[in-house]
């Protein structure tokens, strides 16, 4: 779980935090071959293996995620 104030807070220290769950991509396959993603604090993606959930995190911001996923898309990935 990762954890973001709330774009409901205010900047005098009234702040909520939310958190923003790992779900399981639409384009992971059923053969194990799984990403997780998260949605981050100002449009940041990360991104993270389902079998090695403890491991590396990649994170991207919100441009270089369209970008990423574009190029995926056109590669027909």
């Amino acid at each position: 779980m990762i954890w973001r104030k709330s774009s409901h807070s205010y900047s005098e220290g009234n702040c909520v935090e939310v958190a923003g769950c790992w779900r399981k991509s639409s384009h992971s396959g059923y053969n194990g071959n799984c990403a997780e993603v998260a949605s981050l604090p100002a449009g940041t993606v990360a991104v993270r293996d389902t079998m090695d959930r403890d491991g590396p995190v990649l994170r991207f911001s919100p441009q270089a995620w369209r970008e990423f996923a574009a190029r995926v898309r056109a590669a027909g990935l």
